[in-house]
């Protein structure tokens, strides 16, 4: 039988949504499909969401929409736009019966507008305002498959992990989450200045290691001026997208989701830049590990740059506002490159030393 991972939590007897959990069990399993978490109490973690979907044929997300479901969700859509080959012809419904997914189709529909999502995400996370609907759209696609990336690989993959010691004046690692796909010169200039802003404040550099985009040019800044810089991807995207030259070390993991674990951990501060859903997927799991108290966020912060482009649109006020109900306090927005830097000094831990 074909088997179907539900996510979202039952809250208890009176849950509003738990009518709709109990209807939609009855219509999946009258149909055919056995069912993973059907009692809403399995975690997700970054060490083990490959692995659930591997063993999964099909993704429903319930009602409720919580931190954890929307991450993810956007990790589901990162995997198709990266051709994860575990994601193949699986088909991913969000049952939207509350509206509690529209402000995340809302951002992704934002930055698709930039430029940032090329695909259209209503393609890949398929909604549904009823248990019934939910049922027809995974037949459907269990006939039809899930529509084509239109991504092509440029190369293949023969890199190992290295690692090259920190400098004796090292000040602490500063993430960078942004956009590999951004082609706009002024976002582009500014991944450049920032890269190299971080090298000449005696901080490392860490990425997600891809050449292009933001996240090319702020590997380029950093090195051209002789800075540190770490940073992580996955066989298969590296295929995609290449690496950049002069990473001073490099971790290469099996998938995207020990790709952020090893950031986190080798990072004193994360930085926000425009992006697209890999970025969004990113934000999540640091305000998922700020609210768990995971010990490898202790004393990290995270700023978002919320830069305007030339008509005064500001990148991310839709994720900003989505994360207002979810998020306390677990980020800082700033709006002005120049801010960036003295931000991280302000609010970094004491122990990293960074002022």
């Amino acid at each position: 039988m074909p088997k179907v991972r539900l996510a979202g939590t039952v809250r208890g007897e009176k849950d509003p949504n738990r009518e709709v959990r109990a209807r939609l069990l009855y219509s999946l399993f009258s149909k055919g499909w056995d069912i993973y978490n059907s009692n809403g109490d399995q975690r997700i973690s970054l060490s083990n969401i490959e692995r659930k979907i591997i063993e999964s044929d099909a993704f429903v997300f319930t009602p409720g929409a919580t931190l954890e479901d929307l991450f993810k969700a956007v990790s589901i859509f990162v995997g198709y736009q990266t051709l994860d080959v575990n994601l193949a012809g699986k088909a991913t419904v969000l049952l939207n019966s509350d509206g509690s997914w529209s402000r995340l189709f809302s951002l992704l529909k934002h930055l698709n507008s930039l430029g940032t999502v090329k695909q259209n995400h209503e393609d890949y996370l398929l909604l549904a305002g009823s248990p019934e609907e939910v049922l027809e759209i995974l037949e459907n696609t269990r006939r039809n498959g899930v529509p084509v990336v239109g991504r092509e690989k440029i190369g293949t993959n023969t890199v190992t992990s290295f690692e090259t010691p920190l400098p004796e004046n090292h000040e602490g690692n500063v993430c960078v989450f942004c956009s590999a796909s951004i082609e706009d010169p002024a976002y582009l200039n500014d991944g450049y200045e920032f890269g190299k802003q971080l090298a000449e404040s005696n901080m490392g550099c860490v990425s997600g290691a891809g050449s292009s985009g933001i996240m090319g040019e702020v590997v380029r800044g950093s090195v051209d001026a002789g800075g540190w810089t770490g940073g992580s991807n996955v066989p298969h995207i590296i295929e995609l997208e290449g690496l950049p030259i002069g990473l001073s070390s490099f971790w290469l993991k099996p998938d995207i989701y020990t790709r952020m674990e090893v950031m986190i951990e080798n990072s004193d501060a994360f930085v926000i830049f425009p992006g697209g859903s890999g970025t969004v997927q990113e934000m999540l799991a640091l305000m998922i590990f700020k609210q768990q108290g995971n010990p490898t966020m202790a004393g990290k912060p995270v700023i978002i740059f919320n830069r305007k482009d030339a008509t005064g649109k500001s990148f991310w006020t839709p994720l900003i506002e989505m994360l207002g109900t979810l998020c306390d306090g677990e980020f800082v927005v700033v709006e002005e490159l120049a801010d960036i830097i003295p931000t991280v000094r302000k609010l970094v831990a004491p122990k990293v030393a960074l002022a």
